[in-house]
């Protein structure tokens, strides 16, 4: 988006901080300014808005505290988050205060309350907001290993995802978008001509292997997950990248169980879907999370092509 386009869209705005903060905000929100996209300067914003520098400053800071953009000396101040952090309660209480402010000043121009009601249904329907991804969903080996991968996904790009199987082929098509790994992309490309279909490249998280690999001591891991499907492909994936010599056992929890080993084994490694459990049982030293990690060029890819719309 370029700084004209960002003048245009919000000059008749009153040049307070506030102001400028709610309108980017919106912005932010409905994609029009995208994740890792830098914002125009404050110098160059406060020209084209008839507003001091100090201002625009001011109004970017609040963002920052909310957590939608990050200030970095000799760049300015970037896109990290597409929605605000705060939770649901805090919206309400923000949006309920605005509304009512609104509807006292409707009020006093001679408005009644079905004239309100009228106007509110008006403006959403005909809101244009801009087209955008309603629907992600990522897809793995089963709804655990989907889930990891969707965790990553959110951490490291900001966006999140439903999860599904592989066998879910059907439900997969009712989606905007499909983060899929790349091993399977020949069973879901049929989809791509309705759908935005993202291959990714993932692994397991190298400062989580480095980590494993350093407890040299180590004769036995353990694994718990969640599922009973997920133990042999996460075991040939952990195989196939750290040098461990010794043995491998691995269960699955039941109910609020842990598997038996789990007392007699040197390590435990677990994951998101069993953290829970685990973390409740096991010392921290005895313990690592099994997490994924997307390659630099999936991450760039869900950036670039989920947001350029």
């Amino acid at each position: 988006m370029t700084s004209v386009y960002l003048s245009s869209y919000i000059y008749k705005l009153k040049t307070s901080a506030k102001h400028i903060a709610d309108r980017i905000r919106l912005m932010i929100s409905t994609k029009q300014f995208q994740v890792g996209e830098v914002l125009p300067s404050t110098r160059e914003l406060g020209q084209q808005l008839e507003a001091s520098f100090h201002t625009v400053r001011k109004a970017y800071h609040i963002l920052e505290e909310e957590g939608l953009i990050k200030g970095e000396q000799g760049r300015g101040f970037t896109v990290t988050k597409q929605t605000s952090m705060l939770d649901k309660a805090e919206r309400l209480e923000i949006g309920g205060g605005k509304v009512q402010a609104l509807i006292e000043e409707l009020v006093g121009y001679g408005l009644d309350d079905s004239e309100i009601e009228l106007l509110f249904q008006e403006q959403l329907d005909f809101m244009e907001w801009p087209e955008r991804i309603q629907s992600c969903a990522t897809v793995g080996d089963n709804k655990e290993m989907a889930s990891m991968l969707s965790s990553a996904i959110n951490k490291q790009v900001g966006v999140k995802s439903s999860v599904l199987d592989i066998t879910e082929m059907e439900k997969a098509a009712s989606y905007d978008a499909l983060f899929v790994p790349i091993k399977f992309m020949n069973k879901f490309r049929s989809l791509s001509e309705t759908m935005m279909i993202i291959p990714i490249v993932h692994m397991f998280d190298p400062e989580t292997l480095y980590k494993i690999t350093e407890l040299a001591a180590i004769q036995t891991i353990g694994l718990v997950t969640s599922d009973d499907e997920s133990i042999s492909k996460i075991i040939n994936e952990l195989k196939l990248m750290i040098p461990f010599e010794g043995s491998f056992v691995a269960g699955s929890i039941y109910g609020r169980s842990l598997p038996l080993f789990v007392r007699e084994t040197d390590l435990i490694l677990y994951t998101q879907e069993s953290a829970k459990l685990v973390e409740q049982k096991v010392p921290e030293k005895s313990r690592i999370q099994l997490n994924y990690k997307l390659s630099d060029r999936s991450a760039e890819m869900i950036r670039s092509e989920l947001w350029d719309q």
